[in-house]
């Protein structure tokens, strides 16, 4: 659980703001920044952090799910997308069709993960609304601001998969400490 807390305040937010460090915001993304000269195997290891971190902890809160094939077929092609995603080129001067393919591999990626989270919050939620309104709010919120970053920009910017990134992975470890939390039944004696 401590290495779960650690990688998503700590390692995922410095990792990912270091990787973009220097850079517009507003004007760039993370498929440009991942192609410069210097920062391929940035990306790559960004990837595989981030990757690793959302699969991992989405299977230990979906092993908890009942009827939960839905759930684990999105974290696994979210997983997937977002793999073929760093390792295919975006390089659109040079390579049309690849940088093309990196776009749909990122966006999906990306996609599956919200499909995901959402899926796996609206389960919870219906279980136990009182417990788990706060996450689908939250989720909610975490598109909504999404959504105005991408018009703002107008492109899939750095902001907007930072905020992404960065929310999504806190949202996901105050989810999974909530799930996993022991839970305490008071029992009142009998002659109260």
């Amino acid at each position: 659980m401590l290495l779960i807390t650690i990688t998503a305040y700590i390692i995922i937010p410095v990792y990912t703001l270091l990787f973009a460090w220097g850079t517009d915001w507003f004007t760039t993304n993370f498929s440009v920044l991942g192609n410069l000269y210097g920062r391929k195997n940035i990306f790559l290891l960004w990837g595989i952090i981030v990757g690793t971190y959302f699969y991992c902890v989405l299977k230990r809160v979906i092993c908890n799910l009942p009827r939960n094939e839905k759930e684990k077929a999105f974290s696994i092609a979210a997983l997937l997308f977002l793999t073929f995603g760093v390792l295919t080129p975006y390089l659109p001067d040079a390579q049309p069709l690849q940088s093309v393919l990196h776009v749909v591999l990122s966006f999906m990626a990306s996609f599956s993960l919200l499909i995901c989270l959402y899926m796996v919050i609206w389960k919870l939620y219906c279980m136990n609304q009182a417990e788990y309104q706060p996450y689908l709010i939250c989720m909610m919120g975490i598109t909504m601001i999404s959504a105005v970053l991408l018009v703002i920009s107008g492109i899939v910017s750095t902001a907007l998969e930072i905020f992404f990134i960065l929310s999504c992975s806190a949202l996901l470890q105050k989810l999974y400490s909530k799930v996993s939390s022991p839970r305490l039944y008071f029992r009142w004696p009998e002659e109260l």
